[in-house]
Formats: C-alpha cells, structure tokens, sequence
C-alpha cells in the first residue's frame, strides 16, 4: 500500500492534471508517444533516457543511453537512435508507473524517475537488449570500441 501511495504521490506531484489517472492504479501513465521534432513538446521522446509526458521532462533515472544530439562517434550516433526508436516502442507498449528513487530532479531541472510496467524497468529492458547501460553518475563512452 506504501508503494501505491507513493506512485500515487509522485503521479500528482509530476502531473497535476493527474487526478482522475490515480484512481485507476498506479501503472496509469499511458500516452501516445513519436520521436520529438519541430514545435512543442508534449509526449515525445528525445532520446533512449529522456522523454516529454504531458508537458514534463523525464529523465529516465535508472540508465544512461548513447546520445543523440551531439555523438560522439558514428556508433554512439547509431546505436543512440536506437535507444531511441526502441523506447518509443516501450512506452506505447502500454500503461507503466514512474517512481522517485532518490532525488527527484537533476541538475538541468528534468524530473528524475524510474519507468516501470508490472513491476520490471523499463531502463532495464534497454540495457539487457544493449541499448543502454546502468546510470553510473556520468555518462559512459559508447565510442571506445569503435
């Protein structure tokens, strides 16, 4: 019961319009999701470890992926479009909880949150699938082998 208070809590912290999503359970969080472009940003994903849900910011906080706006190798650029294209998939797979495990925000002000559905990290998916890498408190080198 904590650990639906909890989600619940998180939920209506990080979305305010969430009410009527709290009574529903506490995998309610479902949106329809596109890689983001042009123009504002609502429910889109940037990268393999950040997306927009409803006009928030979420920093995937378990993971780290390679990135995709400034790579720093051809392979970091490819395999972080990956990353990319394959959450997308993942979050329109279906209703999943973001939880707060630690702090609640980083240091560039996105909301800092583990994305789970049932139970299983959605960043852990990622990694076993080798997209991503557990978040380590820096970013990792995904150029050293290229």
């Amino acid at each position: 019961m904590q650990s639906l208070f909890r989600t619940a809590a998180t939920l209506a912290l990080l979305l305010p319009s969430a009410g009527s999503l709290q009574a529903r359970s506490p995998d309610a969080q479902a949106a329809r999701f596109d890689q983001c472009g042009a123009g504002p940003r609502i429910s889109c994903v940037v990268d393999g470890d950040t997306f927009w849900l409803q006009g928030t910011k979420i920093r995937i906080a378990d993971i780290n992926t390679p990135e995709v706006s400034q790579p720093s190798c051809p392979a970091e650029a490819a395999l972080g479009q990956r990353a990319k294209t394959r959450l997308v998939e993942l979050l329109n797979s279906g209703p999943f909880a973001l939880e707060v495990q630690g702090r609640a925000t980083d240091r560039y002000g996105r909301a800092l949150r583990v994305v789970t559905r049932n139970g299983q990290s959605l960043g852990a998916i990622l990694t076993a699938e080798g997209l991503a890498e557990r978040w380590q408190g820096r970013r990792g080198n995904w150029c050293a082998s290229s």
